[in-house]
């Protein structure tokens, strides 16, 4: 018999584990930015240093404490204001990242059959899990997917594809809606939404590093500002290939917590089971069409 309580407090528990690693993948930028700006300055304007301080000879030009400090915090603040910015745009509501997907609306009063049954099943999983109706959306791919998008329960929205009402019965479909209310009621949309803001941060550490690349030699020396550059867009990449590793995790986990709160939903496993393995057996699986499907990726089901 499925626990799935001990199964909730065990994903919880991952979770936080896993937020922690993500900190220290920032941690790791702050020293990766440091060493790039150490490395600029000593080949730049005194290359002798590296020569003196290499096999064993430590050169103290390598550790300058004030430089470090000066380094982390304006490395943090790039990161923050890059995260607060993305924050802010994507915190408009659940709708704003459905119609950027593609998503329409499904109107309340359809008539059409397949989304009746859709809104009549949300409002079933709606009772179940205690928590407002959500607005609807249908993505025209072809695929079996879904996702649940929001800051909060009362902006949330929840979206499937038109390969869930073509393919899926109402078992199925029920264990599916069930999974994403289990996001919004875990807080796993706004954990998805800070992670997407971070990540966004992090990725403004290369963007600046691109753009310093670009900058003109005086013609007679090394370029500090374009090696600076080349430097920080490695640390940036590196920074942002930690960053969707632990993210996925971070995904993976919560995504086994919605399947335990599915279950506890619905009382009945057998629906999301086959659904999932209508995603395996169809030719389209579960792939989004959408351009903004790259960002945007670690919501879906």
């Amino acid at each position: 018999m499925l626990d799935f309580f001990e199964r909730q407090e065990r994903a919880r528990k991952r979770t936080t584990l896993l937020t922690l690693l993500f900190a220290l993948a920032v941690l790791f930028l702050n020293i990766g930015v440091y060493l790039a700006v150490v490395l600029t300055i000593n080949l730049c304007f005194d290359p002798q240093k590296l020569i003196d301080s290499s096999f064993g000879k430590f050169s103290h030009r390598w550790w300058d404490p004030e430089l470090f400090l000066w380094t982390c915090v304006i490395t943090t603040s790039i990161i923050a204001i890059g995260g607060i910015v993305k924050t802010i745009e994507l915190s408009q509501g659940g709708s704003t990242i459905a119609e950027m997907l593609g998503g329409n609306l499904v109107p309340p009063n359809t008539n059409d059959p397949k989304l009746r049954k859709l809104l009549n099943v949300v409002e079933e999983m709606a009772i179940a899990s205690a928590l407002p109706v959500p607005r609807v959306y249908v993505l025209p791919d072809k695929s079996i997917n879904a996702f649940a998008a929001g800051l909060t329960q009362h902006d949330a929205v929840i979206g499937v594809t038109q390969g869930c009402l073509t393919y899926l019965n109402r078992d199925e479909l029920q264990g599916v809606i069930a999974h994403e209310f289990s996001h919004i009621l875990n807080s796993d949309t706004r954990i998805n939404l800070r992670l997407t803001g971070l990540i966004f941060g992090i990725v403004s550490i290369a963007v600046i590093g691109r753009v310093l690349i670009n900058t003109r030699s005086n013609g007679r020396r090394q370029n500090p500002l374009a090696f600076l550059g080349l430097a920080l867009l490695i640390v940036g990449y590196v920074g942002v290939f930690f960053g969707r590793l632990i993210q996925a995790a971070i995904s993976r986990q919560r995504e086994l917590l919605a399947d335990a709160s599915a279950v506890q939903f619905t009382r009945n496993p057998d629906g999301l089971a086959r659904a999932l393995k209508k995603i395996g057996a169809l030719m389209y699986g579960s792939q989004i069409s959408s351009p903004h499907v790259e960002e945007t990726a670690h919501i879906f089901f």
